[in-house]
């Protein structure tokens, strides 16, 4: 599995798009410093999604995310590739009995597939769109990842890089 994490905000992301002639669209604005963080972990091989939403990016959150992922999948040896970020660094992290941590090589997000479901979410479910709540926010990122975990053809289209899917034939 491969694991990252995305920062979603009550900052619009203002995008072009269309509208019939002479009709000046107009989109809702909006630039308020409030965040929620959305952690993955995805399978390459089959199109697995798992997600949670916490409030944070630290060493506590990220042994949540751990722990869960695990309990989701107790039958399963999981070797969870994930970048170089402090928390996941942290002496305090304990990956639980059937999970395994392999670090990416420093600032090379492109080997990331995770990145590229964090480009689909925020294209697909997040352009154009102003949340009058970190709460409105939260439960339409949870609509969103809910969509994209149960469309696990969509999810192994954007993951499932052939350099990655070749490594794993052994």
């Amino acid at each position: 599995m491969f694991q990252d994490e995305a920062r979603f905000g009550r900052i619009s992301d203002t995008r072009r798009c269309w509208c019939p002639k002479p009709v000046r669209p107009m989109v809702g604005a909006m630039v308020t410093q409030e965040y929620t963080y959305a952690y993955a972990a995805v399978s390459v091989a089959d199109g697995g999604l798992d997600s949670l939403i916490l409030p944070h990016v630290n060493g506590n959150c990220m042994q949540l995310f751990l722990d869960e992922v695990a309990a989701r999948h107790p039958d399963d040896r999981i070797v969870m590739v994930l970048d170089g970020a402090g928390w996941h660094q942290s002496h305090e992290l304990v990956p639980p009995s059937n999970l395994r941590l392999l670090k990416l090589p420093p600032y090379s997000p492109e080997l990331n597939p995770v990145e590229h479901l964090w480009d689909e979410l925020r294209e697909k479910s997040f352009h154009n769109l102003v949340f009058d709540s970190l709460d409105a926010l939260e439960i339409h990122l949870e609509s969103a990842l809910r969509e994209m975990e149960s469309d696990i053809a969509r999810v192994r289209s954007i993951v499932a890089w052939p350099w990655i899917i070749k490594s794993l034939v052994i």
